[in-house]
């Protein structure tokens, strides 16, 4: 029997099954652990150096208990600090997330762009050497919501938030004048849990560019052909904080994992 790959699938919360989802569409028959780092979140609270000395540590640990083929850093504000360190420290390859600003000025007709991510994302001289690189003459607009990830994780948990609170959040994306922003970048995986009412939201209809099709492409080339009549076992779901799903929780990730949740 063809070896089975093991793919972990690390954030800082739930917004990195956006990622997952999509990985495991196109890479159905593999091992999936997916590590929530509830017991950190959220990351904007933290300095970037907390961050390396939090994240680093912990891949290391989740790697030796689950000996992964490959680990995806399925968090913008993670990718962009620990990217480097953790190649430098560990052997097994790594895909990591960040913003799609190429995709997004390369298709924009209006050339007006918007980043939408958290403050940390989008402050980053990371996230502007990609503007300078790849902004192919768009005017780009940094746009960093404070609360927008936390937002995202609550309504996944079935919390009420309100319109009013999300529309707050995304409204700096939408420039007027002699072009309209026709283009929005979701820097931070925890969005599109929200797409449709970031859509419902919208002053006016714009492409909101989600990079986890592009990831899980990614993660499929550098896993290489995959064998149709492999096993795979269920998927499990890790909190670090060591606390269980709740019952709502659990119904809404099943949409993302299926009967393969080990809860």
């Amino acid at each position: 029997m063809s070896h089975t790959p093991t793919i972990l699938v690390f954030d800082s919360g739930l917004g990195g099954l956006t990622v997952f989802r999509e990985i495991i569409r196109v890479r159905p028959l593999a091992n999936y652990v997916y590590v929530a780092d509830d017991a950190y979140f959220p990351y904007g609270q933290h300095t970037e150096d907390e961050i390396i000395a939090r994240v680093v540590p912990l891949i290391g640990e989740l790697i030796t208990a689950h000996r992964p083929d490959l680990v995806v850093i399925a968090c913008n504000t993670a990718s962009t600090l620990v990217m480097a360190h953790l190649r430098e420290a560990y052997t097994v390859p790594f895909v990591g997330t960040v913003p799609a600003i190429k995709p997004a000025c390369a298709s924009s007709k209006t050339k007006r762009v918007s980043v939408l991510g958290t403050k940390g994302t989008v402050k980053r001289e990371y996230t502007k050497a990609l503007i300078r690189d790849f902004a192919q003459g768009c005017d780009v607009t940094l746009v960093g919501a404070e609360n927008l990830a936390s937002l995202a994780e609550a309504a996944l948990k079935g919390e009420n938030i309100s319109d009013e609170a999300i529309a707050a959040e995304i409204s700096p994306c939408f420039l007027n004048g002699d072009a309209r922003t026709d283009t929005v970048v979701l820097a931070c995986t925890h969005y599109p849990l929200l797409n449709d009412r970031l859509s419902a939201l919208a002053p006016w209809s714009v492409d909101w560019i989600d990079p986890a099709p592009a990831i899980a492409r990614r993660v499929n080339d550098l896993l290489g052909a995959s064998n149709s009549g492999t096993h795979s076992s269920p998927a499990q779901f890790i909190f670090t904080s060591g606390q269980e799903p709740s019952p709502i929780l659990a119904k809404a990730l099943q949409p993302f994992f299926g009967a393969r949740l080990v809860a």
